[in-house]
This record gives structure tokens, sequence and C-alpha cells, in this order.
């Protein structure tokens, strides 16, 4: 398969503990570079009051119109992301959704990002990406959203952690988790974040709340695109504290990419 954008996407506002992300987002767009053509959703201004629920909404509504923009000016049928936070995949997911119809989501992660802008906590919207795309988007972006996805087309992978209101979504559309039974057909998109991965062997995330192993996350990339059409992969939440943590988890995440996307196709 190849890809036909790789989109850098730094943004940090979505994220309560957001210091070491535009370090790790720089990281991550330099390894998705070498497997398709780089554009960049440009920062907006991070430090505008919550409205509509969402902490600094006015940063992350326009950074979401310019992904859009930039999504549509390209074209592109399949799609690398490297984040930021866990809230770029609003966008990514949306496009790909619109491109192909029957799209699958895959959604790897230790947390269920499910909450809304009633039911969050804390009001930081990389907690809130999988009710966006489910259909329950902060009012102001919905006009700009089109179809939900299927929730029996979307699966979680490694998630163990959420607040009350994740729970409530995940029973109330009945989301499932991704087994080995499972199967696996049609475009599927991946969203990937790194603190799923055990900390122990991948520290460099702000959350480090995850139980997965590196190879076992290799395995599992690999047999989603054997058994699927990889459409779009997006990492997230990369937040290496200095330049060496930044190299070193680059590694990893050209790891990841290969199994996703192929060895091939580096550039």
């Amino acid at each position: 398969m190849s890809f036909d954008l790789s989109l850098s996407y730094p943004q940090w506002q979505g994220s309560g503990r957001h210091q070491n992300l535009p370090r790790g987002a720089e990281a991550a767009a330099a390894v998705c570079a070498r497997y398709a053509p780089l554009a960049s959703v440009p920062l907006a201004d991070g430090h505008v009051e919550t409205a509509h629920g969402v902490n600094r909404w006015d940063a992350i509504f326009a950074q979401f119109r310019s992904a859009q923009d930039i999504l549509a000016r390209s074209g592109a049928r399949r799609v690398l992301t490297a984040g930021g936070d866990c809230a770029v995949d609003v966008a990514v997911i949306d496009y790909l959704h619109g491109v192909h119809p029957d799209l699958r989501v895959i959604w790897i992660d230790a947390h269920l990002d499910g909450n809304t802008p009633e039911t969050s906590p804390s009001g930081n919207f990389h907690g809130m990406p999988v009710s966006a795309v489910l259909g329950r988007a902060p009012e102001p972006m919905r006009p700009f959203l089109g179809t939900p996805i299927d929730p029996a087309r979307f699966h979680y992978f490694g998630v163990h952690v959420g607040d009350d209101g994740d729970w409530a979504l995940q029973r109330e559309m009945d989301l499932k988790l991704l087994d080995s039974q499972t199967p696996i057909d049609g475009p599927v998109h991946i969203h990937f974040d790194l603190d799923v991965l055990d900390p122990r062997e991948f520290p460099f995330v702000a959350y480090p709340d995850g139980r997965l192993g590196i190879e076992d996350a290799i395995a599992l990339l690999s047999r989603i695109a054997r058994e699927a059409d990889v459409v779009g992969f997006t990492v997230t939440e990369f937040a290496p504290a200095d330049d060496e943590e930044a190299r070193e988890g680059s590694q990893v995440i050209g790891r990841l990419c290969e199994a996703a996307v192929g060895p091939e196709l580096a550039r």
C-alpha cells in the first residue's frame, strides 16, 4: 500500500499535560515524512479561556478547520498523521470517513477518550475525540463534520482507564474491544496513542498508564495490515523530555509505522 499524505498536526492544547508534546510531535512528523509528502497544520494561539466546555477552544477549533482544509485540498485517500494530542484524529477520521464510507476505526489507547463537554471532569479535548467521531462533538464543531462513525465499526484495544462519562458512552453505544477473534476487513483507520505502551518499555508519555508491550503492539499492527486495508494511521501523545528521548522514542515510532504501512514504503 502507499500513503498520499503525512500530516503534521502538532496540537498540544487538548492535553492537560502538554509541556513536551511539541517536541514529540516534531519528532513523530519526521518519522511519518519518510512515507509520504508532509503537510503541517499551523499552530494557533493556545491561551484562550474555556468555551463550549473545552479548554483552549479557540485554538483547537482553528487547528481543526486548518487540518480539514489541508486534507480537502490534498485529495488524499490514505493519510499518516503525527500528533500532538489525541484530538487531532477528529479531523482525520472525519475526512477519511468521507473518502471511505465503510471506514472501520481501531482505537488503540490506554484511555477511552469518550467524554463529552458535558461529562468531562477536566475540559481537556484529548479526552473527547471518540465521542466526537461518534456524533457527540462540541456543538460548534458539528456543522463541519460529516456522518458519524457507526459504533459497530469502531473497536477499542488496550483501554482500561476512563471517567464515568467514558464508560457511560461505551455502554450506551456498545463499543466493542478488538480481540483475536474479531474479523478485520475493509478500509481501516488506526489511532495509536503511545500511552497504550507499557511505560517500562516506552516511558516517553505524559500519562504512563499503558500495559501493551512494544513487540505485542507491532504484532497487532502487522495483523491489521495483513487482514485489512489500512488507509489511516495516527500516532499521538509522544512527550519526550529532551532530544535524546525524542531520538529513542522515534525509533519505536518508526517500527510501529513499518508494521502498519510496510517497511518498503520508507523513502
